[in-house]
């Protein structure tokens, strides 16, 4: 696809539409929750549930939201050891603040995520389609995105150790704002934008691909 003077788009990642009246709500799987109030602890099954206009809170070991439906939720200075959300469907999804283990978000698609002041151990997002992300003041060690169709995605000021971006299909994903100490293919590539210095320090990942022997 050709790109215009006004690439890489922005992404289009707006605010959770949240009501000013919340009811507290017991977290349970397959649940339907609307404009509810969580607060987590320990291990938390809402595998299957639709969350609709609600806020979480967490300190838990385990938050278990696959194949969830995820409409307009905002999470807040949580710290989850596991957060599960392989599969699920997420539309206007924030999570401002705390800490995560690891935040799976493998094979779900995704329209308009928000990840903010967050730090994660590992994040998965293998298989994802994800349109509208915006990643800012984060530290993510490792980020996984092998097979991911990525549309519309931006860093700023986000840190990382790794980044397997193998088999990724991208358009207007914008990496200029993520210092990245790796990358496992440079090959994969295709359809990011980043600065000339992030390119220097790609260039032996690019040549190896090539087949490109660098010898001084």
């Amino acid at each position: 696809m050709a790109r215009t003077t006004d690439s890489p788009a922005a992404p289009r990642a707006s605010a959770p539409d949240l009501p000013d009246d919340l009811v507290p709500a017991t977290p349970a799987r397959s649940a339907d929750l609307l404009a509810a109030s969580l607060d987590l602890t320990g291990t938390a099954d809402l595998a299957y549930a639709s969350l609709e206009q609600c806020t979480v809170g967490a300190d838990a070991d385990s938050v278990d939201l696959t194949g969830a439906t995820i409409l307009d939720v905002g999470m807040t200075g949580v710290r989850i050891a596991s957060l599960k959300m392989r599969g699920a469907g997420i539309r206007r999804l924030s999570i401002t603040g705390g800490r995560i283990g690891t935040l799976d978000l493998s094979g779900a698609r995704i329209d308009e995520l928000r990840l903010s002041d967050l730090r994660v151990d590992y994040l998965n997002l293998g298989g994802a389609r994800a349109t509208d992300v915006e990643i800012s003041g984060c530290g993510i060690r490792t980020i996984d995105m092998p097979q991911a169709e990525l549309t519309r995605v931006r860093f700023t000021g986000s840190t990382s150790d790794e980044v397997d971006p193998r088999g990724m299909r991208a358009v207007d994903v914008d990496l200029r704002g993520l210092d990245a100490l790796s990358y496992l293919d440079a090959n994969s590539l295709r359809g990011t934008t980043l600065t000339g210095f992030q390119v220097q320090q790609l260039a032996a990942v690019i040549a190896a691909g090539l087949g490109i022997q660098i010898r001084d």
